[in-house]
C-alpha cells in the first residue's frame, strides 16, 4: 500500500443523514493530527433538508482547492446522490461504499470503473437504535485512511459529553462498527504522516475568517440581512463584535442595512455589511451616496450562481461586472478579492484599512466555495492594517469637508465636532459640502475622488505573483489555489510558467500589471463565469499579450487543477 501526500473523501446522504457533520469531524481530527485540509459542501436549493455532500481533502501540505478526483465515496444513503455525479469525479482506483438498502448507487461509480463495497448500515442501526449511520461512515473513513481512532473518541467526549456518557458511547460504538465493517478492505493508499511541528492548525471557514479580518481592521458596527451564502459572516460577527464593544443589527432588508452602515460610519464608527449578488444589486444606489459623500464602508459579497435567485448554494464568480461597473455616474471605489480561506482574513482587514484611509466604499468579492469552506490551515500572520481615518478635530476657520489637496483625502469631522458642520448627501457639492450645479465644482470633486484612489501606494499586496517564464496564467479569487496547484504540476512537467492573481481589482494598477506581464508572450485566463467577465475586464484595462486564451465556465462545477494543467500542456512551446 503506497503513501500519498493528499487524499480526497466524499460523504453523501439525504436530509438529516448528517454527512456535513461527518465531514467536519474528519477534518477536525486530521487538523488535530497535524494535517492540512479542506471541507466544502454541496447541497440542493432547499431551505431545509434535501440531499447533501461533504467533500473533504486532507494533505501533508496546505490545500486551497479540491483535487481532480475523489479516492473514497461513502453513501450514508443514495437518495438523489446522482445529482452530485459531476461534482464528485471518481477514478478506476477509487473506492465507493454504500448500503444495499440505501437506494441505487450513482451510475458514475460503474462508469468510472471504481470498486464498490456493500455495508448494511441500515440493518446494523436497526439492531442498535442508538447508533447513527453517519458515525459508522466516519469510522469507515478513519479506518481506511489509517487515522488514529482515539482522536475521534476525544472529539465525541467534547461534543456529546454534556448529553451524558450514553451519548458518547453510542457514537463510539457506531464508529467502531463502521471501522470493523471495512476491515477486510483497503483504499490502496495511506495518507503520509504530517511533518513534525508544534504549530496547531486553525480550523476556520472563509466566512469566519472574513469576520475576524473585519474586527482586526477596526470594524465595530454591522447591519445586514441574512442571505445564502453570506449569513455565517453575520452569525460570527454578532457575538464577536460585542466582545470588542461593537454591535450588529439585523435590518429588515438590504436597503436598510447599507444605509444603516453608511449612517454609522458617518458618525465615526467603521462599519460593514455582508450579502450576496441579489443583495448587492439593491445596495448600489446607496453605495453611490457613500462614494459621493466620501463615507467609508465595507461590503462583503459572497458570490453565488446568478442571475436573480440563481443557485444560492453553489459558487460562481459572476458578480465582477456589477462590483466594478455597477455604480451610476463616475464613481471610483475599491474592489478586492481574497484568494483562499486564510486570505479572507487578510483581504477583509486590508479592505477595511483602505476604506477608512481613503474614505471610500470597498466591495470584497468572496464566493460560496471559499466562504462556506472549512479549512485546517496554518495560523495566518498578524497584520498591522488598522484603518486610520483622517479626522478634523480642532477647526478654527470655515470647515471645508471636501477640501482639494494633493492626496485627495480631506479631513472628516465627526458629528458634534465644534465648527465641523457640513452637508453630506448625494448632490454634487463644493469644498464646503454646499450643493452646486457648477461645472467647475463637479469636475473638481470627480477628480478628487478619482485621484485619491489612483495615487495611493497599494504596495505588493495588490496581487500574488509567482514564478517566471514567457507563459503566464492569470486568475482571481478562489481559483487561485487551483491554478497554483496546476502550475506545480506544470513545472514538474518542465514548463516555465508564472502566476498572476490580482487581489486589488479596482482601482486598476496599470504599471504594476505591465511589470507583472513583462516578458510574457502567452497568457491563459482562468475564471468561473459564463460570459468571461474577468477576461473582458482585463482587456478593457490592461495591455495583454496577443496570444491569450480563456478557460472559463459558470458554476457550480469548479475548474480543477488537472483541467488547467491540460490547457497549459496543450499550449507548450
Amino acid at each position: 500500500m503506497g503513501e500519498t501526500q493528499s487524499v480526497s473523501i466524499a460523504f453523501v446522504g439525504s436530509g438529516g443523514a448528517g454527512v456535513l457533520t461527518t465531514g467536519g469531524f474528519l477534518l477536525e481530527a486530521a487538523g488535530a493530527g497535524g494535517w492540512y485540509g479542506m471541507l466544502t459542501r454541496s447541497v440542493g436549493p432547499q431551505i431545509r433538508g434535501g440531499e447533501a455532500a461533504a467533500l473533504v481533502r486532507l494533505a501533508t501540505h496546505p490545500v486551497e482547492c479540491m483535487a481532480d478526483r475523489f479516492d473514497l465515496l461513502i453513501g450514508v444513503d443514495w437518495l438523489n446522490a446522482n445529482r452530485f455525479d459531476a461534482e464528485i469525479p471518481l477514478g478506476s482506483t477509487s473506492l465507493a461504499i454504500g448500503d444495499p438498502r440505501g437506494g441505487d448507487p450513482p451510475a458514475s461509480i460503474a462508469k468510472a470503473g471504481a470498486r464498490y463495497v456493500d455495508v448494511p448500515m441500515k440493518d446494523l442501526v436497526k439492531a442498535n437504535p442508538e447508533w447513527r449511520q453517519n458515525m459508522m461512515a466516519l469510522g469507515m473513513a478513519a479506518s481506511l485512511l489509517g487515522l488514529e481512532h482515539e482522536t475521534f473518541f476525544a472529539m465525541f467526549e467534547k461534543r456529546f459529553g454534556a448529553k451524558g456518557a450514553a451519548a458518547v458511547q453510542s457514537n463510539v460504538a457506531a464508529f467502531k462498527a463502521g471501522a470493523e465493517s471495512v476491515a477486510a478492505h483497503d483504499l490502496g493508499l495511506r495518507l503520509a504522516a504530517p511533518k513534525a511541528s508544534d504549530e496547531k492548525r486553525w480550523l476556520v471557514s472563509g466566512n469566519e475568517a472574513t469576520g475576524l479580518g473585519a474586527i482586526r481592521g477596526g470594524i465595530r458596527f454591522s447591519a445586514a440581512y441574512p442571505i445564502t451564502p453570506a449569513t455565517e459572516i453575520l452569525e460570527w460577527l454578532a457575538p464577536n463584535l460585542a466582545k470588542v464593544g461593537g454591535a450588529l443589527v439585523q435590518a429588515e432588508d438590504e436597503l436598510a442595512s447599507i444605509n444603516m452602515i453608511i449612517g454609522a460610519s458617518y458618525g465615526g464608527t467603521p462599519s460593514i455589511t455582508a450579502t450576496s449578488g441579489p443583495g448587492l444589486s439593491l445596495m448600489i444606489e446607496a453605495l453611490g451616496l457613500a462614494t459621493a459623500s466620501e463615507v467609508p464602508v465595507v461590503v462583503i459579497d459572497v458570490m453565488r450562481g446568478g442571475p436573480s435567485t440563481g443557485i444560492p448554494t453553489k459558487s460562481e464568480q459572476a458578480d465582477l461586472n456589477i462590483a466594478i461597473y455597477g455604480f451610476h455616474g463616475d464613481a471610483p471605489h475599491l474592489v478586492l478579492a481574497p484568494q483562499s480561506v486564510g486570505d479572507c482574513l487578510f483581504t477583509t482587514q486590508w479592505a477595511t484599512y483602505l476604506a477608512e484611509t481613503l474614505q471610500s466604499p470597498a466591495i470584497v468579492l468572496s464566493d460560496q466555495f471559499m466562504g462556506q469552506a472549512r479549512s485546517a490551515i496554518a495560523r495566518p500572520a498578524d497584520m498591522a492594517f488598522i484603518g486610520q481615518r483622517t479626522t478634523a478635530t480642532e477647526i478654527a476657520e470655515p470647515y471645508k469637508r471636501y477640501a482639494l489637496n494633493a492626496s485627495g483625502v480631506s479631513a472628516m469631522a465627526v458629528p458634534g465636532t465644534r465648527g465641523g458642520q457640513y452637508t453630506a448627501d448625494g448632490l454634487t457639492h463644493n469644498e464646503r459640502g454646499t450643493p452646486t450645479s457648477g461645472a467647475g465644482d463637479h469636475r473638481a470633486q470627480l477628480d478628487k475622488r478619482r485621484d485619491k484612489l489612483d495615487k495611493f501606494n497599494y504596495g505588493d499586496h495588490w496581487a500574488t505573483l509567482e514564478g517566471d517564464g514567457d507563459l503566464a496564467v492569470i486568475t482571481w479569487g478562489s481559483l487561485t489555489g487551483a491554478v497554483r496547484e496546476a502550475l506545480d504540476h506544470a513545472r514538474a512537467y518542465g514548463l516555465k510558467v508564472r502566476l498572476i492573481a490580482p487581489r486589488l481589482l479596482l482601482p486598476v494598477q496599470p504599471s504594476q500589471m505591465k511589470a507583472a506581464l513583462d516578458g510574457v508572450s502567452r497568457l491563459l485566463v482562468v475564471e468561473q463565469s459564463h460570459g468571461a467577465q474577468f477576461h473582458r475586464y482585463l482587456k478593457a484595462h490592461y495591455e495583454l499579450p496577443a496570444q491569450a486564451k480563456v478557460l472559463h465556465r459558470p458554476g457550480p462545477l469548479p475548474i480543477r487543477p488537472g483541467e488547467i494543467f491540460t490547457a497549459l500542456k496543450d499550449w507548450r512551446a
